[in-house]
C-alpha cells in the first residue's frame, strides 16, 4: 500500500500524524507529509483510518 497527501489542501490539523505516526509527519513547512515509500503492513489499517478521518480529504491510501 502507498499513501499520498495532496499537500496544497492540507490544513495541518495533525490528525493523520496522531493516528499513524509511522507513515505521516509534519514537514518543515508545517504541513503533513508521507514519510515512507511503502506503508508497513501493520500500519495499513491506521493509514486507511487517517484517510477516512482527514477533515479535508487530502489523503489517499491505495494498493
Amino acid at each position: 500500500m502507498k499513501a499520498y497527501i495532496e499537500r496544497d489542501g492540507c490544513i495541518a490539523c495533525g490528525l493523520c500524524i496522531d493516528t499513524c505516526p509511522e507513515v505521516f509527519q509534519m514537514a518543515e513547512d508545517g504541513l503533513a507529509e508521507v514519510i515512507v515509500e511503502d506503508v508497513p503492513e501493520e500500519a495499513e489499517d491506521r493509514t486507511i483510518e487517517s484517510q477516512e478521518n482527514c477533515p479535508v480529504s487530502v489523503i489517499t491510501a491505495k494498493e
